[in-house]
């Protein structure tokens, strides 16, 4: 075996590890942690309107502190650009943009549902937005720092 061969099977399987470490901290954190509770008394919460959380955490007018809504929309961001990065090094495939709203919106949206349904959250289309935005931004990183062929690292 070739020293790129080995390189490229070292790569994938870190790639693959850290996707799946990263997955169930990203899963402890929408369901368990930052002092979640279910809330069976309260109803089920939603928002099917674009962008109308994301206008109303952008808006001058009151509601949650500006950390408080930094915090919701950068961090609805920054917390899928690992996914942007791990997918196409684990996968061994630089998938185009599309091909990623594909395979994530889907996936976002299930666990959007589940955070409603299971009641530690609420479903929110901006949160897909974001989260999409996420991915998308390190899988711009990913292009940025040169790796454009990943079956030729």
């Amino acid at each position: 075996m070739t020293r790129d061969a080995r390189r490229k099977i070292w790569i994938r399987r870190a790639a693959i590890f850290c996707l799946l470490a990263y997955s169930g901290c990203l899963l402890y954190w929408m369901f368990l942690g930052f002092g979640r509770t279910v809330r069976h008394d309260l109803p089920m919460r939603y928002n099917l309107v674009p962008l109308r959380t994301v206008w109303y955490y952008l808006s001058a007018g009151g509601g949650p502190s500006l950390a408080a809504r930094l915090v919701n929309l950068l961090g609805n961001v920054a917390v899928f650009v690992p996914f942007g990065m791990l997918v196409p090094l684990a996968t061994g495939r630089l998938l185009s943009p599309i091909r990623l709203a594909v395979l994530f919106i889907p996936c976002i949206a299930a666990l959007e549902i589940l955070q409603m349904v299971l009641r530690v959250g609420s479903f929110d289309v901006d949160d897909i937005l974001l989260n999409l935005l996420g991915v998308w931004t390190g899988f711009g990183l990913l292009r940025l720092y040169g790796i454009t062929r990943i079956r030729r690292l």
